[in-house]
């Protein structure tokens, strides 16, 4: 079976291709809902990011996510001590459900930091999304009612996009000018035949 990691940076589209990916069967898991899945309900993780962070961490159950945001992606030590916490639990439920996938052809890992965590030599293929960054800025702005400031910020946690398309085995371009299933279809194409 083989394993493909779907990428890109924030903003970029990589649910919307997941989406695409899905309908055609294929199993898609996403690395930041495993991860916030983990972080609301693993009772060690818990204790530890209150104890990295304050007990205003959690309100009634439920991560805080304004106010982990506030504090990580403005420091990047405590977004380092984050990472390391969080990834590690990620990575090993991503890994075990991957292992779960053998009656597909290929599975797809969905992850903004596949390079950043380190996971993406486990990964037999890498599809990338891009899109022009003033695109990419506009939807996190709408989707997560955020400041240009808070966007930008976190996008300067990540690697630079044109440095991670360079990485990848195959690259989306989700500009909305291109079409995006004819690229899905021919890159599944390639992989299903490369199987």
């Amino acid at each position: 079976m083989i394993k493909v990691g779907l990428t890109g940076g924030i903003g970029s589209g990589k649910s919307t291709v997941a989406k695409i990916f899905k309908t055609l069967g294929i199993p898609v898991i996403d690395a930041d809902i495993v991860a916030k899945t983990i972080m609301e309900k693993d009772e060690l993780l818990i204790e530890a990011i209150k104890k990295a962070f304050g007990e205003e961490s959690y309100i009634d159950g439920k991560l805080n996510r304004k106010y982990i945001a506030n504090i990580v992606f403005n420091d990047d030590v405590q977004l380092g001590i984050l990472n390391g916490l969080t990834h590690p639990a990620t990575i090993e439920a991503a890994n075990k459900w991957m292992q779960q996938q053998q009656n597909a052809t290929y599975c797809i890992k969905e992850a903004a930091l596949l390079f950043e965590a380190g996971t993406a030599e486990d990964l037999d293929y890498i599809i990338g999304v891009k899109a022009p960054d003033a695109m990419r800025i506009n939807r996190i702005i709408q989707r997560d009612n955020i400041t240009k400031q808070e966007v930008l910020a976190r996008m300067d946690k990540q690697i630079v996009q044109e440095t991670k398309m360079w990485l990848c085995d195959f690259v989306i371009n989700n500009d909305g000018q291109e079409l995006l299933i004819p690229q899905v279809m021919e890159i599944h194409d390639k992989i299903v035949i490369s199987g």
